[in-house]
């Protein structure tokens, strides 16, 4: 489905189910569909009406070839919680889309119930800012590097030691990110936008509940960063899942999904306390 929102940005979601709502946010280059095999299935299960979207960047979405900021990204999410007239919503965000949920909540904290942060922080690292800023410039430039040797980096940042050590399960990997499409200028726009600036002070006026999710082998948002996000954010807690890397959801999605829903149905179920 698409909707157009009031400066004109064509945005892509899908709306699976009945139930308390929950939009699930993917990180930077990633399609709405990788929510698909795990995370949507297990939330329809549980109850709730999940609904997932391709950011601005992502075809079919607007890829936004001009640019665009991480207000942009916020303000499109934004747009799609009142088109759907789902506030107050849950939202799930992965990386990037950790970014734009934390964003949301101090933007527009009326429209968000809870909210789940997954290898998130609240400042990148040195390096994963050089890092983020040479893949746009190499985009930017055209510079064809070998399909091998891309989809062998981003193996090496994304994945766990567990998964790395299974050729097998690494040869599917690296398939899978060959035949990803990562040049085009959406992506280049949301690589400059996945390292954070220093927002821990910024976070500190978040209002909504918050949990953080991080994986232990997570070189792009160790544990250590997620745990002072949670810290900064008042009331925020935080939970680590072993064995996996920044790709947890995908790696270890039987852990992830029970903290899914054991935290969105405890903040359901307080909710509902608060009204009775």
């Amino acid at each position: 489905m698409l909707m157009t929102t009031e400066t004109g940005i064509r945005l892509s979601y899908h709306d699976h189910g009945e139930g308390p709502p929950v939009l699930l946010l993917t990180g930077t280059g990633a399609p709405s569909s990788v929510w698909d095999l795990h995370q949507v299935p297990a939330l329809r299960a549980a109850g709730f009406r999940v609904i997932t979207m391709d950011n601005r960047g992502i075809p079919p979405s607007d890829e936004g070839a001009d640019g665009f900021t991480i207000d942009d990204l916020v303000a499109d999410v934004a747009a799609l919680i009142e088109h759907l007239g789902v506030a107050p919503c849950r939202v799930v965000g992965t990386s990037m889309g950790s970014y734009i949920a934390q964003e949301l909540a101090l933007a527009r904290p009326e429209l968000l119930d809870a909210v789940v942060l997954m290898a998130a922080c609240g400042r990148s690292s040195l390096v994963q800012r050089v890092l983020a800023e040479g893949e746009a410039k190499l985009i930017e430039l055209g510079t064809e590097l070998p399909s091998g040797y891309l989809a062998a980096v981003r193996a090496m940042h994304n994945l766990g030691p567990a998964t790395l050590a299974d050729d097998d399960l690494t040869a599917d990997w690296l398939d899978l990110f060959e035949a990803s499409d990562g040049r085009g200028p959406g992506v280049r726009a949301q690589l400059r936008l996945s390292a954070l600036p220093d927002r821990i002070e910024a976070y500190r006026g978040i209002k909504v509940p918050c949990h953080v999710v991080s994986f232990e082998h997570d070189l792009v948002a160790p544990p250590s960063a997620g745990r002072e996000l949670a810290a900064a954010i008042p009331g925020a807690t935080h939970r680590t899942i072993p064995g996996c890397g920044h790709f947890g959801y995908l790696e270890n999605p039987e852990a992830v999904n029970r903290e899914l829903i054991r935290f969105l149905r405890a903040e359901s179920a307080a909710r509902l306390e608060e009204t009775a």
